[in-house]
């Protein structure tokens, strides 16, 4: 790539990650947070790290870095709900502080943007239906009218040790819209991680979903995990009681940008998945 110098803004659980396979990489990574004591171990690694907070915009400030000028960024900061309970995405702003500084920009997205449609592949136009899913579409816009060269990715539910369907079973936060038989599609965090490290450091544009190979419905993945774990099945609720994103209903095909960027997914499906995420967290995970 034209530039050895990678930027992270919002290095949070998949950031961490993307993060690691940058420096293995020899690539030379800022990576900015609102809590720095988290990316501790990515500085003893040769991190640079900054502390970065969108809801206190003095820390806009650090987008002014010299080290910004030919970067590659991967922007990984989400649509953020305020003390008074109302949604906004800070993406623009953080577009504007960035200016014409940096060669590329990799947004993080979510498939949330395709609304109601049922079944998601790369020519699937977005259509957002609430206002989350609005907002996150127009981050998108604001990323993809950059003087840069950009790519977004739009990731299906993200999950990993610490987090996941798994998780939530386990805490009793996984009720079951009605008898579960909405699907929902998949990837797992080191999937993801590795997906946008090659995105940064490549030159493919547009907008790609991004999923493992395997969606499959609510209630397969709670017997799966159940099984596992040595739970009961968790109970069912009136869909319309659950967050937005447990009541969807979608598959997602990815496979276009891994094809694009030679990605082979090391967990192709929850099954294998899920198992090595609890094995992880056994063993402790960054």
């Amino acid at each position: 790539m034209a530039s050895r110098t990678a930027w992270i803004i919002g290095c949070g659980y998949t950031g961490r990650r993307v993060a690691k396979l940058l420096l293995e990489a020899g690539v030379a990574l800022t990576a900015t947070t609102r809590h720095t004591a988290s990316l501790q171990e990515l500085a003893r690694h040769g991190a640079r790290v900054l502390r970065f907070d969108v809801e206190e915009p003095p820390t806009l400030a650090v987008l002014q870095d010299a080290s910004l000028r030919g970067a590659r960024i991967l922007l990984s900061v989400p649509t953020l709900r305020g003390d008074d309970g109302r949604l906004a995405d800070p993406t623009a702003r953080i577009v504007e502080a960035l200016g014409d500084a940096p060669a590329r920009v990799v947004y993080l997205s979510t498939t949330g943007v395709y609304g109601n449609v049922r079944e998601v592949n790369e020519t699937t136009p977005a259509a957002p239906v609430t206002e989350r899913q609005r907002l996150r579409l127009e981050a998108e816009q604001a990323v993809l009218r950059g003087p840069w060269q950009s790519l977004v990715l739009r990731p299906a539910a993200i999950y990993g040790p610490g987090r996941g369907a798994h998780v939530a079973l386990r805490e009793g936060r996984f009720p079951l819209a009605g008898e579960g038989s909405n699907f929902i599609s998949r990837i797992h965090v080191d999937d993801l991680a590795a997906i946008a490290a090659k995105a940064l450091l490549s030159e493919i544009t547009g907008a790609y979903p991004v999923a493992d190979r395997e969606p499959c419905t609510s209630r397969e993945i709670a017997e799966f995990s159940a099984r596992l774990l040595g739970v009961p099945m968790p109970p069912s609720v009136a869909a319309a009681e659950l967050s937005e994103t447990r009541r969807s209903d979608r598959r997602v095909d990815g496979s276009a940008i891994c094809r694009f960027l030679g990605v082979e997914l090391r967990y192709p499906s929850y099954r294998q998945g899920i198992p090595a995420a609890l094995a992880e967290e056994k063993q402790g995970y960054l």
